[in-house]
């Protein structure tokens, strides 16, 4: 770099006095572009570690996520992402994250791998167990409840409203009564 180029100089000899401008600039960084102007597309999205649910822009190229921001329109985060929702490309995209349903039985030391729909089915299997094992008809006084208490829901912050309102809906059918959500607790 010749001694012309030096930035200070050229913002002491030239009109960018405060150098905020051309002064500053060098002749590498005017030929930089940044990482995300290759995605394809940006989709809006929100952090799923918290009851904040703070908004994120994730870049997707070649139907791979390749980066994941704070979301800049924000309301609730403004562009902001703390560092757990800064490192939300990890739990996307990391090389520890598994793909398949592990299950471990009673007493087992080892994982196995099984298919969604016998996870599935296993799941299902057990609401309605319990849900039969616990159904109350009428409580100790002989009210009319038709309830379970063998079953409660700790819902996650990062539902929307939708999917919140027909997971109640679901808990209401099944006779559930404890319904909380994250945001709450």
């Amino acid at each position: 770099m010749k001694i012309n180029d030096w930035p200070v100089l050229r913002q002491a000899r030239g009109s960018d006095k405060l150098g905020r401008g051309q002064a500053v600039k060098s002749s590498t960084s005017s030929h930089l572009r940044a990482r995300v102007v290759e995605a394809d597309k940006i989709t809006k999205s929100v952090c799923p570690y918290c009851a904040v649910g703070c908004g994120q822009n994730v870049f997707v190229k070649d139907e791979k996520v390749v980066h994941i921001e704070g979301d800049p329109d924000s309301p609730v985060s403004r562009g902001r992402l703390c560092p757990k929702g800064s490192a939300s490309l990890q739990l996307a995209t990391g090389s520890s994250r598994r793909y398949e349903v592990l299950h471990r039985k009673p007493g087992a030391t080892d994982w196995e791998v099984l298919d969604l729909d016998t996870a599935m089915d296993m799941v299902a299997d057990r609401v309605i167990e319990t849900r039969r094992q616990t159904w109350q008809w009428r409580d100790e006084d002989g009210r009319d409840v038709r309830r379970t208490l063998g079953i409660a829901s700790l819902g996650g912050a990062t539902l929307d409203n939708e999917e919140n309102y027909l997971m109640k809906k679901l808990y209401t059918a099944l006779g559930v009564i404890q319904v909380e959500n994250q945001a709450r607790v």
